[in-house]
Protein backbone atom coordinates (compact mmCIF):
# COMPACT_ATOMS: atom_id res chain seq x y z
CA UNK A 1 0.00 0.00 0.00
CA UNK A 2 1.66 2.90 -0.73
CA UNK A 3 1.37 6.52 0.79
CA UNK A 4 -1.79 8.02 -0.39
CA UNK A 5 -3.73 4.60 -0.03
CA UNK A 6 -2.77 4.40 3.83
CA UNK A 7 -4.04 7.90 4.19
CA UNK A 8 -6.93 7.26 2.86
CA UNK A 9 -7.70 4.49 4.87
CA UNK A 10 -6.20 6.41 8.33
CA UNK A 11 -8.97 9.02 7.15
CA UNK A 12 -11.68 6.43 6.30
CA UNK A 13 -10.83 4.82 9.92
CA UNK A 14 -10.91 8.17 11.59
CA UNK A 15 -14.18 9.24 9.99
CA UNK A 16 -16.31 5.60 10.71
CA UNK A 17 -15.02 6.46 14.37
CA UNK A 18 -13.03 3.47 14.46
CA UNK A 19 -10.21 3.89 17.59
CA UNK A 20 -6.85 4.44 16.26
CA UNK A 21 -4.80 6.11 19.15
CA UNK A 22 -4.32 8.91 21.68
CA UNK A 23 -2.16 11.71 21.98
CA UNK A 24 -0.23 13.55 24.80
CA UNK A 25 -0.51 17.52 25.50
CA UNK A 26 1.99 19.59 27.91
CA UNK A 27 -0.12 22.44 27.92
CA UNK A 28 -1.67 22.90 24.71
CA UNK A 29 1.40 21.41 22.60
CA UNK A 30 0.75 17.85 21.41
CA UNK A 31 4.02 16.21 22.42
CA UNK A 32 3.17 12.18 22.10
CA UNK A 33 1.18 10.02 20.08
CA UNK A 34 0.46 6.26 20.86
CA UNK A 35 -1.52 3.86 18.48
CA UNK A 36 -4.01 1.75 20.87
CA UNK A 37 -6.92 0.50 19.56
CA UNK A 38 -8.77 -3.42 19.32
CA UNK A 39 -6.28 -5.72 17.85
CA UNK A 40 -8.84 -6.95 15.22
CA UNK A 41 -8.45 -3.56 13.21
CA UNK A 42 -5.01 -3.81 12.84
CA UNK A 43 -3.06 -6.13 9.88
CA UNK A 44 -1.54 -8.88 11.73
CA UNK A 45 1.03 -8.07 14.36
CA UNK A 46 2.41 -10.85 15.46
CA UNK A 47 0.59 -11.59 18.78
CA UNK A 48 -0.87 -14.38 20.27
CA UNK A 49 -4.71 -16.62 20.10
CA UNK A 50 -5.68 -16.92 23.69
CA UNK A 51 -9.27 -19.12 23.21
CA UNK A 52 -10.21 -17.94 26.58
CA UNK A 53 -9.86 -13.84 25.14
CA UNK A 54 -13.35 -12.36 23.59
CA UNK A 55 -10.89 -11.00 20.67
CA UNK A 56 -13.13 -7.64 20.09
CA UNK A 57 -11.25 -7.24 24.08
CA UNK A 58 -7.70 -7.62 23.15
CA UNK A 59 -6.55 -4.05 22.20
CA UNK A 60 -3.20 -3.53 20.58
CA UNK A 61 -0.25 -0.49 21.70
CA UNK A 62 1.57 -0.75 18.28
CA UNK A 63 3.75 2.26 18.18
CA UNK A 64 4.41 5.51 19.72
CA UNK A 65 5.82 8.32 19.61
CA UNK A 66 7.39 11.38 22.13
CA UNK A 67 8.79 14.53 20.75
CA UNK A 68 12.20 14.55 21.21
CA UNK A 69 12.94 16.98 23.51
CA UNK A 70 10.74 15.19 26.15
CA UNK A 71 12.20 11.70 25.35
CA UNK A 72 14.43 10.25 28.74
CA UNK A 73 12.05 12.17 30.92
CA UNK A 74 9.27 9.39 31.88
CA UNK A 75 7.13 10.28 29.23
CA UNK A 76 6.72 6.76 27.46
CA UNK A 77 5.68 5.44 30.69
CA UNK A 78 3.16 7.82 31.36
CA UNK A 79 1.65 7.47 27.77
CA UNK A 80 2.29 3.49 28.08
CA UNK A 81 -0.11 4.20 31.17
CA UNK A 82 -2.82 6.42 29.49
CA UNK A 83 -3.22 3.84 26.78
CA UNK A 84 -3.92 1.05 29.11
CA UNK A 85 -6.21 3.25 30.92
CA UNK A 86 -7.71 4.16 27.76
CA UNK A 87 -8.16 0.41 26.24
CA UNK A 88 -9.85 -0.27 29.92
CA UNK A 89 -12.15 2.44 29.64
CA UNK A 90 -13.66 1.13 26.28
CA UNK A 91 -13.70 -2.54 27.11
CA UNK A 92 -10.33 -3.70 26.73
CA UNK A 93 -9.38 -6.99 29.09
CA UNK A 94 -5.87 -7.28 27.77
CA UNK A 95 -3.22 -4.70 25.96
CA UNK A 96 -0.77 -6.43 23.73
CA UNK A 97 2.39 -4.52 22.62
CA UNK A 98 5.53 -5.66 20.69
CA UNK A 99 8.07 -3.62 22.15
CA UNK A 100 12.38 -4.44 20.98
CA UNK A 101 15.29 -4.58 23.48
CA UNK A 102 17.09 -1.30 23.70
CA UNK A 103 20.07 -2.30 21.38
CA UNK A 104 17.55 -2.83 18.21
CA UNK A 105 18.24 -1.40 15.07
CA UNK A 106 14.70 -0.93 14.12
CA UNK A 107 10.83 -1.19 15.28
CA UNK A 108 12.06 1.36 17.83
CA UNK A 109 8.82 3.46 17.81
CA UNK A 110 7.22 0.54 19.45
CA UNK A 111 9.06 0.62 22.55
CA UNK A 112 11.44 -1.11 24.22
CA UNK A 113 10.81 -4.22 26.78
CA UNK A 114 11.96 -3.18 30.18
CA UNK A 115 9.00 -0.36 30.25
CA UNK A 116 6.26 -2.51 29.69
CA UNK A 117 8.01 -4.99 31.90
CA UNK A 118 8.05 -1.84 34.56
CA UNK A 119 4.36 -1.48 33.82
CA UNK A 120 3.55 -5.23 34.24
CA UNK A 121 3.65 -6.47 31.06
CA UNK A 122 4.38 -10.65 30.65
CA UNK A 123 6.12 -11.50 27.24
CA UNK A 124 4.17 -14.24 25.51
CA UNK A 125 5.94 -14.97 22.40
CA UNK A 126 8.04 -13.52 19.64
CA UNK A 127 6.80 -11.52 16.40
CA UNK A 128 9.77 -11.86 13.93
CA UNK A 129 13.44 -11.58 15.14
CA UNK A 130 13.42 -8.24 16.90
CA UNK A 131 9.66 -7.51 18.09
CA UNK A 132 8.37 -9.19 21.81
CA UNK A 133 5.24 -9.67 22.12
CA UNK A 134 4.30 -8.67 25.77
CA UNK A 135 0.13 -8.88 27.69
CA UNK A 136 -1.54 -6.84 30.11
CA UNK A 137 -4.61 -8.52 31.59
CA UNK A 138 -6.38 -5.54 33.04
CA UNK A 139 -9.75 -7.52 33.65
Amino acid sequence: MDGKSRKAAFSRRVQDRIPVGILGYLDDEPVAWCSIAPRLTYRRLGGMEDAKDDPDAVWSLACMFITRRLRGLGMARAVVEAAVAHARSKGASVVEAYPVDPDSPSYRFMGFVPLFEREGFDEVGRAGTRRHVMRLRIS
